[in-house]
C-alpha cells in the first residue's frame, strides 16, 4: 500500500497535470518558502525533470538576502523560467489598512499586474488549508474575477476530485496542488525527497523562521529546532500558530480576510 506521503504526492502531481492539460497560460506563484519549494519540486516530478510553464516571484524588494541567494541558485540549477514581478510601492496600497497587511498587499496588487501583463488564465500556488482560517474556505481550482476578487460564497462543488476547469472569459483560476497537506507532512516530504531548504527556517542562537515573508512584517520564533528532524519533533508538540511571526496576523481581525477577498495569497 503507497504511504501517506505518497497518496499526497500522488493527488497533488494529479492536480498540477490537470491544470497544464486544460488551463492555458498557466504560471506558478514560488514565494521560496517551504510549501512553494515543495510545490516546484512536485512539479518537477509532475513534468519529468522540467516546469513547463513560468515560476513567478512577487518581489516587494524586503525579502531576507537568504531567500534572494536561495532564488537565484535554485532557478539557474533547475533551469527555470523565472519571472520577477516588483510590487507597486506601499504609498499606493489602501491606506485604511493596518500598516503591516498595507505591506503585504504590495505581492496584491503585483499579482494584479503580472496577471494582466502576461494574460494568465491559471496561477499554481502552494497554499494549505491547515495554515490559516480563510484558507480553509479555499477549493483546489478557485476562480477569480476580472479584477483578481475571490467570493467564497461562489466557490464550485469539489466531489471525489472532479474538478470544474472551465470558467467565463475574463475568469482566472488558482490552482491549490497542496491544498491538502499540513504543515508536518510538507517536512516529512522534504526530509523524504532532500528538498532544498532556505536556511533561515534552522534555528541559530534560539531563533527560527517558520514562515518566510518580508523582513519588515516576519519575525523569527524561538526554537532550538536545528534540522529537519528536530523540526518535526517540535512541531509535533507545539500549539503555536505557523503564523505567528506574521505581524499582520496580529493586527485587525478582519485584514486577512479583506486582503484574500481582494486577491492576497
Amino acid at each position: 500500500m503507497p504511504s501517506h506521503l505518497d497518496q499526497l504526492e500522488a493527488r497533488s502531481i494529479y492536480i498540477l497535470r490537470e491544470a497544464f492539460a486544460c488551463i492555458e497560460p498557466l504560471g506558478m506563484l514560488w514565494s521560496i518558502g517551504k510549501d512553494s519549494n515543495a510545490l516546484l519540486w512536485l512539479a518537477r516530478k509532475a513534468f519529468f525533470g522540467r516546469v513547463p510553464f513560468p515560476v513567478i516571484q512577487l518581489d516587494t524588494g524586503m525579502e531576507l538576502p537568504e531567500v534572494y541567494e536561495f532564488r537565484d541558485r535554485i532557478a539557474r540549477d533547475w533551469d527555470l523560467d523565472l519571472v520577477i514581478e516588483q510590487c507597486p510601492p506601499e504609498e499606493e496600497m489602501d491606506p485604511t489598512l493596518p500598516p503591516a497587511s498595507r505591506s503585504a498587499a504590495r505581492k496584491t496588487a503585483g499579482l494584479k499586474n503580472v496577471t494582466e501583463r502576461l494574460g494568465f488564465r491559471g496561477l499554481i500556488a502552494g497554499i494549505r488549508r491547515d495554515e490559516q482560517a480563510t484558507r480553509a474556505k479555499e477549493r483546489v481550482f478557485s476562480p477569480r474575477s476580472s479584477d483578481n476578487a475571490w467570493d467564497v460564497r461562489e466557490q464550485p462543488p469539489e466531489l471525489w476530485d472532479q474538478y470544474k476547469t472551465e470558467f467565463p472569459d475574463g475568469t482566472h483560476v488558482r490552482i491549490h496542488p497542496l491544498l491538502h497537506w499540513t504543515e508536518l507532512d510538507i517536512w516529512r516530504y522534504s526530509k523524504r525527497e532532500d528538498i532544498p531548504i532556505v536556511p533561515l527556517y534552522f534555528a541559530r542562537e534560539g531563533k527560527r523562521y517558520r514562515s518566510l515573508g518580508e523582513k519588515n512584517i516576519t519575525l523569527p520564533v524561538d526554537s532550538t529546532a536545528s534540522t529537519i528532524d528536530e523540526i518535526i519533533a517540535e512541531l509535533s508538540e507545539t500549539r503555536t500558530s505557523e503564523r505567528a511571526g506574521r505581524t499582520m496576523d496580529h493586527e485587525a481581525e478582519d485584514a486577512f480576510e479583506r486582503l484574500r477577498t481582494s486577491g492576497y495569497l
